[in-house]
């Protein structure tokens, strides 16, 4: 894989969920609001802060008002659409046709997922070069990490499989460090990947984790890179969810110095 730092970089935002236990059915997922801007607008922000060639939003569910405002606020982004929501990686598949003869990395955020910080994601994107690797995974370390993906690693720090909670054994589940579900990948190889995924699932969904599997069978390096604050990596999916995201951004504002 090629380690150059100025390596072209698309942003895939997947901002097409319904967002079922929000309560709220005449809402798409992103655009609940986190002081007063819908949770997708820091995830967008991030991206063009990290100076993204592309950023290519995946909308679905509610999608003309998502659309309408993504436009509003982010008039160069070119969003793909998921018409039916069939999982992350039937996600990513939409975006295949907007990304056509773009080289370089493909970083993809979930929309609903406002705590991450683009210093987090610089280093992400670096790890991820230095590395030399096809993809990275920004993990996390849980106090208490039941329900997530757990990231098994070589002895080298490589991946070696994500392992989901409920197929995980006894040893598996002790491991603290979790899949967040942000990935940074060589566009070539992802899309190469995704077209050997199949929907063998119950939910009859395409996920982006089952890229990982291709990538070794083919014997090719996936990283990882842990956050430096769990807090980051927090997706929302509860009204909860919500509140606990508003007091944490709440308090980073108040952290930063005010200008002299």
């Amino acid at each position: 894989m090629n380690q150059d730092v100025n390596r072209k970089l698309a942003v895939v935002v997947l901002a097409a969920g319904k967002g079922t236990r929000m309560n709220d059915p005449t809402k798409a997922k992103v655009m609940y609001p986190v002081l007063g801007k819908p949770m997708v607008y820091y995830v967008m922000k991030v991206a063009y802060r990290l100076g993204a060639d592309d950023v290519v939003p995946v909308v679905g569910y509610m999608r003309d008002a998502v659309m309408e405002f993504l436009k509003s606020e982010f008039p160069n982004a070119v969003p793909a659409i998921q018409a039916e929501q069939l999982g992350t990686g039937h996600a990513v598949m939409q975006t295949e046709s907007i990304l056509t003869g773009f080289d370089g990395d493909v970083l993809v955020l979930s929309g609903d997922a406002p705590l991450l910080t683009t210093e987090t994601l610089k280093r992400l994107l670096l790890h991820h070069r230095s590395a030399r690797a096809v993809a990275t995974v920004l993990t996390a370390m849980l106090d208490d990490p039941t329900g997530y993906g757990r990231v098994m690693r070589h002895a080298d720090g490589a991946v070696e499989k994500i392992v989901e909670h409920k197929d995980a054994t006894e040893q598996e589940r002790r491991v603290r460090e979790i899949n967040s579900g942000i990935y940074v990948f060589d566009t070539k190889m992802l899309f190469e990947s995704l077209r050997h995924i199949t929907p063998h699932n119950v939910q009859k969904e395409y996920y982006l984790t089952d890229v990982f599997d291709f990538f070794w069978k083919h014997h090719l390096r996936v990283s990882a890179l842990e956050a430096p604050h769990p807090d980051e990596i927090r997706g929302i999916n509860t009204v909860e969810q919500l509140a606990e995201a508003e007091k944490i951004l709440s308090r980073r504002t108040a952290d930063v110095p005010t200008p002299i």
